[in-house]
């Protein structure tokens, strides 16, 4: 085994990790964002028109695989005149992507909460926006969070699928030292432990954050 290939392209490796780092958290937050509006939305009566918008919208995106949803935003939407950069595509389809499948998990927690709480909060005085801020969003994130955070390691892993847009991030670039030095062992072995790496150490602070949370509600 020649682990010196390793240390010699350690810096590109560093790196395609941060973009790939970054990618993740961008996307995240705008799909958390997307999951929130969605999730709230459905857990209510809406027009019939916006419900199957929704229904439709999380189908389609929860029932086709990411790397064809990938393909089409950046490589299918410019033959109707839609153009972005690989960088703004990446994101994009891993937010609808990764919103589609939260929205579902913020809207079964807000359905969990106690609806006796609501009533409650109604009677002292409390309009909807607030009963939503400051009774129901709060033990519906605390319920979500363990879910929510296996949605970010998902996102981490599925950003490898991006390199199909031709973004340097950290599974691209062990291809391209794997092209230059046919030593695939050592490189994806590599890739995969920062992978784990990361998803691990995102798991202990999703840990620590549900116990505080714990801990302010009890």
């Amino acid at each position: 085994m020649k682990f010196n290939i390793v240390f010699d392209n350690i810096d590109f490796i560093l790196k395609s990790t941060v973009i790939t780092i970054k990618i993740t958290v961008v996307s995240f937050l705008f799909a958390i964002i997307l999951a929130v509006i969605i999730g709230v939305l459905r857990s209510e009566k809406l027009p019939r028109a916006l419900e199957l918008f929704l229904h439709f919208y999380i189908e389609i995106f929860r029932g086709s695989p990411l790397l064809i949803q990938l393909f089409f935003i950046y490589y299918g939407l410019p033959s109707i005149g839609i153009t972005m950069g690989s960088f703004t595509a990446a994101v994009l389809g891993l937010t609808l992507n990764g919103g589609a499948y939260m929205s579902e998990i913020v809207r079964a927690s807000i359905m969990s909460v106690d609806k006796g709480q609501e009533e409650a909060a109604f009677s002292v005085g409390m309009n909807k926006l607030q009963r939503l801020f400051h009774i129901v969003l709060p033990q519906a994130f605390r319920i979500a969070i363990p879910t929510l955070v296996n949605s970010f390691s998902s996102i981490l892993k599925d950003t490898s699928l991006v390199s199909v847009l031709s973004i340097t991030e950290l599974t691209r670039s062990g291809q391209l030292i794997y092209t230059r030095t046919s030593r695939p062992f050592e490189i994806y072995l590599t890739l995969g432990i920062l992978y784990f790496v990361m998803t691990y150490t995102i798991s202990l602070l999703s840990k620590g954050l549900e116990k505080k949370m714990n801990r302010m509600y009890v």
